[in-house]
Formats: structure tokens, sequence, C-alpha cells
């Protein structure tokens, strides 16, 4: 099937190339069907949760393209900062410009917020929501992944993108940007949402 990722993330559309091609799905991200950039975009992440927010996003882009559309709502929890910064994750610290600028001022404030604390205190995880309509009025259908670690006081990798130097994986026992894509896509918050996706569209097929 042919579906429309609804993202302009670089990071986030190789990892569903990734993960869904593979499965038989064919994905399109805006760009490629020339839906370029709307200043009514902003408004679409100002929800409370990652599933209000990845619905918006799903619900706006399938009525641009007519077509099935994923779209994904992701961040960081800690939880010592009350799950901080979560939906808030990508524009936590206020920066704006090229990604790696964003990010580079993200991991700052996050290192400055957790400055001398304990391994305990440093607990966190990364989670996901897809929202997928597959048709513009569709009823929305929800798919969820997680994945448990800790914040490291200093980047350890290059790899990734976000938080990942900063995010150490349990089930790695190495930083995100450590891992090579393979291993990051294995136990993400991202490959986990994804796989349920594709299983629940290949059950159809």
């Amino acid at each position: 099937m042919k579906l429309l990722a609804a993202t302009r993330s670089g990071g986030k559309q190789r990892e569903i190339r990734r993960v869904l091609e593979p499965a038989g799905v064919e994905v399109v991200f805006p760009d490629d069907l020339m839906l370029y950039q709307q200043a009514a975009e902003e408004l679409l992440e100002t929800g409370d949760t990652f599933e209000a927010n990845a619905r918006h996003k799903a619900e706006h882009f399938a009525r641009r393209s007519g077509l099935a559309t994923v779209a994904d709502d992701s961040g960081l929890e800690v939880f010592s900062l009350g799950g901080a910064p979560g939906v808030r994750s990508r524009r936590w610290a206020g920066a704006s410009g090229a990604p790696a600028a964003v990010d580079a001022a993200n991991n700052g404030e996050l290192l400055r917020r957790l400055t001398g604390a304990a391994e305990p205190r440093r607990r966190a995880r990364y989670r996901c929501v897809l929202v997928l309509v597959r048709a513009p009025g569709a009823v929305p259908e929800v798919f969820e992944g997680a994945c448990a670690g800790r914040i490291l006081e200093a980047p350890e990798g290059s790899g990734g993108f976000g938080y990942d130097p900063l995010f150490w994986s349990d089930d790695l026992g190495k930083s995100f940007g450590e891992a090579s894509a393979e291993e990051k896509d294995r136990v993400s918050h991202r490959g986990r949402a994804l796989r349920a996706l594709a299983a629940a569209l290949g059950s159809e097929s």
C-alpha cells in the first residue's frame, strides 16, 4: 500500500523507511507530493499529549493528500523532571534554525537541568505514538512504542539525532548515539511503534 508519513524530519524519515519499506509499505513524505510547508503546520503540535499532536498531523495531511496517512509524535520523558521535556522535546530550549543547532540547544538544556543528579534521577524513556488515518475523516488508529534508559552526564557517540547521544539504552547497553541504525531500530520507541503499525497493515493484505 501507499502511505504518506507526515513528517519533515530527516531523521524520522530514515527510520520510517528502514522499518516500513521491508514490510512492503510504499512510503512517501510531504515534499514527495509537493505538499510544501505551510504556516498552519506550526499549530499542529500544540496538544498536551503525543497522541493529540500525532492525530492533528495525520488528519491535516490526509486532508491535503487524500492518502492514507500516518503521523508520529514522540519525545523524551525524564521521570525526575515530571516527564519533561515530553511533548515539548523538539522545542524545549526555544531554539530555532538548523536541526543540529536545535538538537545542541536541547541537549544543553537537558544536561543543565540534571547537573549533579545521581543515576536514579536520570532514569528516562523515549515514547512514540503513531496515528494512522486511512482516509480523510476516517477513525484514527493508534500505535505506541517505548524504550527505557537513563540520561548520561555527557554525550556518547554521534549517531542518531535529537537526544540520542545522551540516552543510554537499557536494552543495548550503550547510547543511541553509539548504536548502529539496525540496533536502534530493533529496540527504539519508534521502531517498536512502526512494527506494530506494519503488523496491522500486513494482517489485512
